[in-house]
């Protein structure tokens, strides 16, 4: 156990010793073995970031400045001209590689479809020409609220190639948070579709775009994709199915040339105390990272690798490496529409062994998720494709870690985990899989080309300790602002800390200089003046035996300012009660030290979580102060939280 540092922003508390170097096997054939990148980005940072954007893309005009940085406000590439459609489909067509299958879907159901580069290519270019005879022209945004099926980054694709910009709306959002991403955005058209397959029900969607479209001005036109069969209403003259519009399509649609610095999308980040804020990311830099990221974070090997991000493209992380990252830089992906769990818990081996997956991208909730189902369904398929794990989303605890490289990767995969963000664009964070050696819960460093520094609350640079992750530097993918709203956009992310953006995760630096993230600072707890992190005793309770899933809150008290209430799931061959909690309570004390002490510890069966699979921590604390709870509709399952809250009101209290 590690002392804190004397009146640190962020305590720190956990140890961790393993570590895990890249195999010699792995070394032999990866795309970077040692420090090069790092070496060529720290002596010329601009001219590193040039090289990637020529090698990694096809330019229609090279750019004249590769960097213009008035803070906050930074262009790269300027001058130059290029399409992401073409990035994505044209070239690798062109090059000969149109029959390389670019996805590999599988809907719930179990239908599937094999899409070539050149398949996805004509699709794009006959929904390109729809667009526009809908008229959808260069610089018109356009509201995507779809499943995951091929349509939707055939759409998005389509979008890029007339030249308007995409807002993804995730498909587990309500009619009102997709009538406020619309009114924002003044979307011109809606894509939608009847609806799509979750845990073996059809999940409506026409429905709530009806209703969020009783109030939307801007929508002229709406196209719906036939999905699940079920009868939906269609509006005469605005509501078109898509394959009928499709059906006399030209394959043929010329792209529009773009600048590097125009609006490639809007994705808007979901608000819990203000409306949620547009994030606009233009297209020369945003796709030169999410393509070098994808590269060299998985080592890929297009010509052989399959690769699944097993995320929704409704977020980011689908955005950047499902759609734009892995087709700019021509990969075979898998595609997937539904539950980890449907039919049976091995749904995702089944589809890893069957296609062969040998680059698998996922959350750390799904990896306790599984933790918590056991070791049975994972060892009864084989996973020896497998060659690079990776995890996004919120940190990781060690032995989630431990349990994927073990579990799923055979003890022989390198594990990646990635730090970055909606603004970020893509990833910031993160080992290189043939060069750093990885220790289990961190991110380790930042990637060539990105400048991350832990402060004190001061804005102090921290050599070792806890504090807050600010970036120093402009990196290529960045945020190019809030969509109609500069002030926020300043007052969000560069108000904090002097010349330095700051979003609001925590972060600490161990003595070898690794990155450790530690959640959202609003997550942070105060315990009778000690700054103690969730996630770091979120990791200490699920190292225990008996635990397969943790979230920890700080709730209101009187004498400490905030008290610990841990949720717990246990592991299947468990059972929770009293004597439990006592033993938690103290192998928390004794791993990271009294002051981390839960004060109660509440057994659930599930945790509430988005359908992207984050834990809604905000619910959490509504229960542990007695609270409303707050806006539910992005839950997967509204029913788990009144669960929790009656559990919450009969668990005894340790004092």
């Amino acid at each position: 156990m590690t002392e804190p540092t004397e009146n640190p922003a962020i305590e720190v508390y956990g140890l961790e010793d393993r570590s895990f170097p890249p195999s010699e096997e792995f070394r032999a054939s990866a795309l970077v073995r040692g420090s090069e990148l790092h070496d060529e980005a720290a002596r010329d940072h601009e001219g590193f970031w040039a090289r990637q954007a020529a090698d990694l893309l096809s330019w229609r005009r090279q750019w004249d400045t590769v960097l213009e940085w008035d803070l906050p406000y930074a262009r790269w590439f300027v001058g130059g001209q290029l399409n992401a459609s073409e990035n994505c489909l044209d070239r690798h067509v062109e090059a000969g590689r149109g029959d390389k299958v670019a996805f590999h879907w599988e809907g719930e159901p179990g239908d599937t479809r094999t899409i070539t580069y050149r398949e996805l290519h004509a699709e794009v270019c006959r929904f390109a020409n729809v667009l526009r005879d809908l008229g959808v022209a260069k610089g018109d945004r356009v509201a995507i609220y779809m499943p995951m099926i091929p349509e939707l980054p055939v759409a998005m694709l389509a979008c890029a190639r007339v030249g308007a910009a995409h807002s993804v709306v995730f498909g587990g959002f309500s009619a009102e948070s997709l009538r406020g991403r619309i009114v924002d955005a003044q979307a011109k058209v809606l894509i939608t579709a009847d609806g799509g397959w979750r845990r073996g029900k059809a999940v409506p969607l026409k429905a709530s775009a009806d209703a969020a479209l009783e109030d939307t001005p801007s929508i002229e036109h709406v196209v719906v994709v036939r999905r699940t069969g079920d009868e939906v209403a269609m509006a005469a003259g605005r509501d078109h199915w898509y394959h009928d519009v499709m059906a006399g399509a030209s394959t043929e649609c010329a792209a529009e040339v773009m600048e590097a610095e125009d609006l490639l999308y809007l994705l808007y980040t979901s608000g819990t105390t203000a409306s949620p804020k547009g994030i606009m990311h233009t297209t020369g830099g945003y796709l030169t990272q999410a393509a070098f990221t994808h590269k060299y974070v998985f080592d890929l090997h297009a010509d052989t690798d399959v690769y699944w991000c097993a995320a929704d493209i409704g977020w980011v992380t689908g955005h950047s490496y499902i759609v734009y990252g892995p087709l700019v830089n021509g990969a075979t992906s898998v595609m997937y529409e539904g539950s980890p769990d449907h039919p049976g818990r091995d749904r995702w081996w089944d589809i890893v062994e069957r296609y062969k997956v040998t680059i698998l991208y996922t959350a750390p909730t799904a990896i306790r998720t599984f933790m918590k189902w056991g070791t049975t369904e994972p060892a009864s398929h084989d996973l020896s494709s497998l060659r690079v794990l990776g995890s996004v989303g919120e940190p990781i605890n060690p032995e989630a870690w431990m349990w994927y490289r073990r579990h799923i990767g055979g003890d022989r995969c390198p594990v990646v985990d990635t730090w970055w963000q909606t603004e970020t664009g893509a990833i910031m964070i993160s080992p290189l899989p043939g060069a750093t050696t990885t220790k289990p819960g961190s991110a380790t460093f930042p990637l060539p080309g990105i400048a991350a520094e832990v402060v004190d609350d001061r804005g102090q640079p921290v050599e070792r300790g806890g504090g807050y992750l600010t970036l120093t530097r402009p990196w290529p993918s960045m945020l190019r602002g809030i969509y109609g709203d500069p002030q926020r956009y300043h007052d969000t992310y560069w108000s904090r800390f002097e010349g330095r953006y700051f979003a609001g995760d925590g972060a600490r630096v161990d003595d070898d200089g690794y990155f450790w993230l530690l959640g959202r600072v609003d997550d942070v707890m105060n315990i009778s003046g000690h700054r103690v992190s969730t996630t770091e005793v979120e990791s200490a309770l699920v190292a225990h035996a008996a635990v397969a899933e943790a979230a920890v809150v700080g709730a209101k008290d009187e004498v400490t300012g905030q008290r610990i209430v841990a949720f717990v799931t246990c592991k299947g061959d468990q059972t929770p009660g009293d004597e439990l909690g006592q033993e938690l309570r103290a192998h928390v004390a004794t791993k990271i030290g009294p002051t981390a002490r839960p004060r109660t510890v509440i057994f659930t069966d599930d945790l509430p979580k988005t359908r992207s699979g984050k834990i809604m921590r905000r619910l959490l604390r509504d229960v542990a102060d007695g609270r409303d709870l707050g806006d539910t509709t992005t839950l997967a399952d509204a029913s788990v939280v009144d669960e929790i809250r009656r559990r919450a009101e009969a668990a005894p209290q340790d004092d």
